[in-house]
């Protein structure tokens, strides 16, 4: 899952695009926290970028200085949350490619036949892929096939028709914005309307014409003050050319109309409307729904022995309120969020899940002492984030704990952009129905465990349309996670590519970690151990330090090996730390 952006203004010669796109990105900045970026493009067809690790406060500055370095009167916008691929700085987008014609593209989703489309570009398109990220592979098979017009100038039809091939070479789920320089931006999106793609438009500053933007989230729009909302349809492509106005183009049949879920239990701001979805009435008809199933499960003694309600910061906040109104039990605020540490379920190690938990919710004592609490949450994933809250509970002196689940058990992994966790690490992967809820209440630590049903929570967001929107005829979601029915063909052999990345994915990210915290100074006896031997997956997946012999075996590398690195006089000058694509009017050297 990422964040999205494009914006084209009506005057051509307007400098100011990436102000605001920089404004929008804070407003999703929630769907990535690992990297941004943004690319614009100037007069004459230049193209201007900056990108970078980090939060947008850190890759353009607290001030947003960065900003003045990227002139332009169009300009795409990217928000990390990594997938499979690594989180290294080369992995920032937008992407870019100087041939044909000059492209920027920004990515949200998830390619789920990657090995096969790198090498389609590996052996018959003869292209470099510099990183492990899908974004790359899509943006060159897009540009692959519009390269083969064999023009210097393309126009609407050469797009469509390059599109169209894309479609067919690609499968899984996105939404996609892409820049042409001088010529305009195009968003498109998957077949199956997986993941969200919406358009508004506005008045130009001087009244001359319209600006455009697209975006992940309706917030975006209309915090810029754009109306009119469009969502762009599965299968679909808009091109906005310099000067004109949006053409929509059916790139390919619709194969559905499902939008993924989770958007809306836990992803989107509640404040957005999604495929003419209102988050928020979707989140408070869960929570009508999900007490009617604690009704189902908990005895009428039982709920009114139920003290006070309590939600898990921050999805829950809309959900829990209509539970209490459902059970009249009482609702307090009973912890305090740290809004400064960001989702859990997404750090490399258990350990560091642990801590990220601890310093994320703070119990208040006078909430829980004596009383027997029912905890809402909008999911359980792992069980990291669900155990550590209840143990939390206990300690603050909670007599009786329940746990609800605004979502349905997860069972399967996320293959459309979201990457919960690796099967084997689900807590409700390959359990029986039968001992599901009691296994799951005891390694939690809950005295119950109750779940949302899958079809109450496609109902819940079926009936939370809006009512100036028009309703899908398919009322149908992308649930895969809580079934193991995707919407899209799967290849037998992609499940294990995908454990196989996550794997090394892991081992890389553990292993900067400890990089960091030696650097730091606080690094304890197994970081350090991790930092000068390297690291290996032990038993059950759990990473460790690595031996000598694993080394030899192929065990993941510490720095240089482990060697003693000599120490750079001040008379040197250090090598840029983040250099980005040299072929640009590039700033991504941020950090200096």
């Amino acid at each position: 899952m990422c964040g999205i952006l494009a914006l084209i203004q009506a005057n051509a010669r307007d400098t100011s695009v990436a102000t605001e796109l920089h404004e929008a990105l804070y407003f999703l900045q929630h769907r990535g926290q690992d990297a941004c970026g943004i690319a614009t493009c100037a007069s004459g067809g230049k193209i201007y970028q900056c990108k970078g690790n980090g939060l947008a406060s850190k890759v353009f500055r607290e001030d947003g200085s960065r900003v003045a370095d990227l002139p332009g009167y169009m300009g795409i916008g990217h928000l990390r949350y990594p997938t499979a691929g690594t989180s290294a700085n080369a992995e920032a987008q937008p992407f870019y490619v100087n041939s044909p014609y000059g492209i920027c593209f920004a990515h949200n989703g998830n390619l789920i036949n990657a090995t096969a489309l790198k090498r389609f570009l590996d052996f018959e398109a003869h292209r470099h892929i510099n990183t492990e990220s899908d974004s790359e592979l899509m943006l060159n098979i897009f540009a692959n096939e519009l390269n083969e017009t064999g023009k210097a100038r393309v126009n609407d039809k050469d797009i469509v028709e390059a599109l169209q091939r894309m479609y067919n070479r690609c499968v899984g789920g996105w939404a996609c914005t892409a820049m042409l320089a001088g010529y305009g931006l195009i968003g498109c999106r998957d077949s199956y309307g997986i993941r969200p793609l919406i358009m508004g438009s506005r008045p130009s500053d001087n009244g001359e014409g319209m600006d455009y933007m697209m975006a992940s989230e309706s917030v975006a729009l209309k915090q810029l003050g754009f109306t009119d909302f469009v969502d762009i349809l599965p299968g679909q492509a808009v091109i906005i050319r310099k000067g004109a106005g949006p053409v929509a183009y059916q790139i390919q049949e619709r194969k559905s109309y499902s939008p993924d879920i989770f958007e809306f239990c836990y992803f989107a701001r509640p404040d957005s409307v999604i495929d003419g979805i209102s988050v928020n009435a979707s989140r408070e008809n869960m929570g009508y729904r999900l007490a009617l199933k604690i009704k189902r499960i908990l005895t009428p003694a039982e709920i009114n022995a139920i003290d006070v309600i309590i939600p898990i910061p921050e999805t829950s906040n809309t959900s829990a309120p209509c539970v209490a109104a459902k059970l009249k039990r009482p609702i307090y605020q009973g912890f305090v969020k740290n809004r400064y540490v960001f989702r859990t379920f997404i750090m490399p190690g258990q350990q560091q899940r642990v801590k990220g938990v601890q310093r994320k919710l703070n119990a208040m004592d006078e909430k829980f002492t004596g009383k027997t609490v029912l905890l809402i949450d909008d999911s359980i994933v792992r069980g990291t984030t669900s155990r550590e809250i209840v143990t939390m509970s206990r300690a603050a002196g909670a007599k009786k704990v329940y746990f609800a689940s605004c979502a349905p058990p997860i069972t399967h992994p996320h293959i459309y952009g979201i990457d919960l966790a690796s099967p084997s690490e689900l807590i409700a992967h390959d359990k029986g129905a039968n001992r599901a809820l009691e296994d799951i209440a005891k390694r939690i630590g809950a005295d119950k465990v109750i779940f949302q049903d899958l079809e109450d929570l496609k109902a819940s967001c079926s009936e939370a349309v809006v009512s100036k929107s028009t309703p899908r005829e398919e009322r149908d979601f992308e649930v895969g996670v809580f079934c193991g029915n995707y919407v899209t063909p799967v290849d037998e052999g992609y499940f294990q590519h995908i454990e196989e990345v996550r794997g090394e994915t892991r081992k890389m990210k553990v292993l900067e970690k400890a990089r960091e915290a030696v650097a730091n100074g606080w690094a304890d006896q197994e970081e350090l151990e991790i930092a000068t031997k390297g690291i290996k997956a032990a038993e059950k997946g759990k990473l460790v330090p690595a031996s000598d012999e694993d080394k030899k075996c192929g065990g993941y590398p510490a720095v240089n090996g482990g060697e003693k690195r000599r120490k750079r006089s001040r008379e040197e000058k250090s090598p840029p730390k983040d250099q980005m694509d040299i072929s640009l009017h590039n700033y991504g050297d941020f950090e200096r």
